[in-house]
């Protein structure tokens, strides 16, 4: 006796895939999340003007960290805080989230303490 998998994570995806391989909006979407920017202001890369933020000029190297620091806390707690009302593969991708979030905010915060103490 066979017992039907229903899982989606066991679903073979490339006929859904193959539907996708003409469609421009696909294809723009892949390049826009997954195609590194080089440099700011080259042909492929948005120009600071047309950047929905941007950094105040002249602000310090330890400022701006401070202040990212101050924002991956921010995020980590978004990030728990919805993971709290989930369940199953949402709840561990949200987690995952709160996890990568407070490794980059050590790194910052260590990267700004070896600068206060040089």
């Amino acid at each position: 006796m066979t017992i039907p998998n229903d899982d989606p994570l066991d679903m073979d995806l490339r006929p859904v895939a193959a539907s996708y391989k003409d469609c421009t909006a696909a294809q723009r979407a892949l390049d826009y999340y997954l195609k590194p920017t080089v440099s700011v202001g080259s042909a492929d890369a948005p120009a600071l003007e047309d950047s929905l933020f941007e950094v105040k000029a002249g602000i310090s190297g330890e400022e701006a960290m401070i202040h990212a620091s101050d924002l991956l806390r921010c995020a980590a707690a978004a990030a728990y805080e919805s993971a709290g009302s989930l369940n199953g593969t949402p709840r561990d991708l949200a987690f995952s989230v709160v996890y990568m979030i407070d490794l980059a905010k050590a790194m910052v915060d260590r990267s700004l303490n070896g600068n206060r103490t040089a």
